[in-house]
């Protein structure tokens, strides 16, 4: 593998910690870069995540696809000096979940005044 094949990429977390520096071959999946986040999560954090959907990367504003390589998201990183980019990364929870929450919200909810007029 070249060395020009390479990215040095860190993954920004909601609490201000990182994962990395590591370096990518230019071919490597944003789904692999994601499966690579959740096998390193840190396991003392409130939220983790279970498989690569609840994980959405994000660098220079954009969310990153599944599908795209490292190359192919080149412009979004633009024309960076060598270096590490960091991405950003937000943990998005499940259908599954979200379903369960909406359903709790579906119940008749009592509704209370608690106005004052002076």
């Amino acid at each position: 593998m070249a060395e020009e094949d390479l990215v040095e990429l860190k993954f920004r977390l909601y609490d201000g910690s990182d994962i990395g520096p590591i370096r990518y071959s230019s071919s490597s999946t944003v789904a692999m870069l994601k499966e690579r986040i959740i096998s390193e999560w840190p396991k003392d954090k409130k939220i983790i995540p279970k498989v690569a959907n609840d994980v959405k990367l994000i660098s220079s504003g954009k969310i990153l696809e599944n599908n795209k390589t490292i190359a192919q998201c080149r412009p979004t990183f633009g024309e960076l000096p060598a270096g590490v980019i960091t991405m950003h990364v937000v943990v998005q929870p499940s259908l599954t979940k979200t379903k369960t929450e909406k359903k709790i919200d579906e119940l008749p909810k009592k509704t209370t005044c608690s106005c004052s007029i002076l």
